[in-house]
């Protein structure tokens, strides 16, 4: 056999084992979501090469653990199908890595977004519309409305319904943000924002589709009314 066949048929196993984990293991889902995410955070605030080396390290080490950790579990599954001791033990640890380079991950995204966001949030501040106990509920009901809407179209589709909860948390979260001078009470309500909607995924009445549908609503309606606000205060002449 040529040796450059050997090559692509080896690409093609290794992509085949990233599209299987990327269709079997949820956690794979979050990550490749996250990774488009960042990557288009990336652009967004034209980051050095440094701090775009850091992102794709922390991604990649993300990723490769991820499937390290999966093909861990198969093997283990294979060898020792039945309950076992040293199988569980097998299996958290290889947990336990792909934790470890998520905390990791978290930790170069804080350190290289942050001055970015702090700069961006201050230009908002800067020329923002005044957010008011009133216009609050403004808000909330435009999400509110919107996510009935959106339930009763996709109704029949539990996969992509938005959740009710988890776009109004997110609704608020990004009230605060736009509130505030300072970037900590943003990263800190947006924090306490993401832990409801682990609450809200471990009591399995919703997808994590569901909760990203509809915490993507909330955030949209909220900085679209935001905007459309702040247009309305500009003055024509």
């Amino acid at each position: 056999m040529r040796t450059g066949s050997r090559f692509f048929r080896s690409l093609r196993y290794a992509y085949e084992g990233i599209k299987y984990a990327l269709a079997s293991q949820p956690n794979m889902k979050i990550h490749f979501f996250v990774t488009f995410a960042v990557l288009i955070s990336a652009v967004f605030f034209s980051l050095s090469g440094t701090d775009v080396l850091f992102i794709l390290l922390a991604i990649t080490l993300v990723i490769v653990t991820e499937l390290l950790n999966t093909a861990i579990e198969k093997t283990v599954d294979l060898a020792m199908p039945e309950n076992h001791p040293l199988a569980k033990i097998a299996k958290d640890t290889a947990a336990a890595a792909v934790l470890v380079s998520a905390v990791f991950a978290v930790a170069v995204g804080f350190v290289v977004f942050y001055r970015p966001v702090e700069r961006l949030l201050h230009a908002v501040q800067t020329a923002r519309s005044e957010i008011t106990a009133e216009t609050v509920w403004i808000y909330l009901m435009l999400v509110l409305l919107t996510v009935i809407v959106a339930e009763t179209r996709f109704g029949r589709t539990l996969f992509l319904r938005p959740s009710l909860l988890s776009s109004v948390v997110v609704s608020m979260a990004t009230l605060i943000t736009l509130s505030v001078n300072k970037l900590l009470p943003a990263i800190l309500s947006y924090a306490m924002a993401s832990l409801f909607l682990i609450i809200l995924y471990r009591r399995k009445n919703r997808t994590i589709p569901g909760l990203i549908f509809g915490a993507v609503v909330g955030a949209a309606i909220t900085l679209l009314t935001y905007y459309l606000n702040f247009l309305s205060l500009i003055p024509l002449h």
